[in-house]
């Protein structure tokens, strides 16, 4: 069940008629040498951390580690119990939780990284939102992580998933990839579909630089988490809808590695660049090192 490219992907799909979190299940099981029920075990770790870590700041927020973020998600729930949300019930919860995962991130708790720590609240924001809107089975939500490791995979072998080598585009663009490749299977899209919203994702955060303040991992880095999110539920509703995309996958991860390589050093997590040049950036930075 060896796959290193999204082509390899769709073909072993089609020739076992299965779908992507199938063949995935199998690779992994095959490559690290355990039992399906041992690969299941794990994921329903991961997704139990996913889930504790994008509810816990609702109600219980903690300040992070450089004090630039903290309590942001459990303002937007409140916002939402309101009733004054200008999002539907899924986008809401999505950028909700996806922030939320980026205070528990930055204020030194346990989060699942996916495909890293920077980007790690789009994949459970899209995931556990669908799955409350739709009351979707947990053996569907497995499914939709296996689907976005599938994507992640492909990522971390023919481009880049670190802003230190390939920007912003890599961490949340990956993340978001991923997200929406699994919102198309777990809505019922095929292979070809969930690839096609991935490759989507990916094009619309084309460029995005890694700025952060200081270089901690706080802000914009839980913003763009949101971004990621509310991008692939934009992407995977156009390509269930039956818009295709342009480009297929597999040059779309090698497009963007290119131009994450293109970008100077000051935008790819050094802090000298972007948000992180801005003068309001630069006192925060001195008042957080005490300079």
């Amino acid at each position: 069940m060896e796959f290193n490219q999204g082509s390899e992907l769709l073909d072993l799909c089609r020739e076992q008629d299965m779908p992507i979190s199938r063949v995935m299940k199998l690779r992994e099981t095959e490559f690290s040498r355990i039992s399906e029920e041992e690969v299941e075990e794990k994921m329903i770790k991961s997704l139990n951390i996913m889930r504790r870590s994008a509810k816990e700041p609702l109600t219980d927020p903690k300040p992070s580690v450089g004090g630039l973020i903290g309590g942001e998600s459990r303002k937007l729930h409140q916002h939402a119990l309101a009733g004054r949300s200008v999002c539907g019930t899924v986008l809401q919860r999505a950028i909700t939780y996806a922030m939320a995962v980026l205070e528990v991130n930055a204020s030194m708790g346990v989060i699942v990284a996916a495909p890293t720590a920077g980007s790690s609240g789009v994949v459970p924001g899209v995931l556990l939102a669908l799955q409350e809107e739709y009351d979707l089975a947990e053996k569907e939500v497995l499914n939709g992580l296996y689907t976005a490791g599938a994507i992640g995979y492909l990522l971390m072998r023919n481009a880049s998933v670190a802003g230190a080598e390939a920007g912003c585009q890599a961490e949340v663009g990956a993340a978001s990839a991923m997200a929406a490749a699994a919102a198309v299977e777990m809505m019922g899209g095929t292979p070809k579909q969930c690839l096609d919203a991935a490759s989507v994702a990916i094009s619309n955060l084309l460029g995005l630089v890694c700025d952060p303040i200081a270089g901690l991992v706080e802000y914009p880095c839980q913003n763009r988490n949101s971004v990621g999110a509310a991008n692939a539920l934009i992407c995977a509703e156009q390509t269930l809808a039956g818009i295709p995309a342009v480009i297929p996958f597999d040059e779309m991860a090698q497009a963007m590695y290119h131009v994450g390589r293109s970008l100077p050093f000051e935008l790819r997590e050094s802090a000298l660049g972007g948000c992180a040049a801005t003068p309001a950036a630069c006192r925060r930075t001195c008042e957080i090192f005490g300079n």
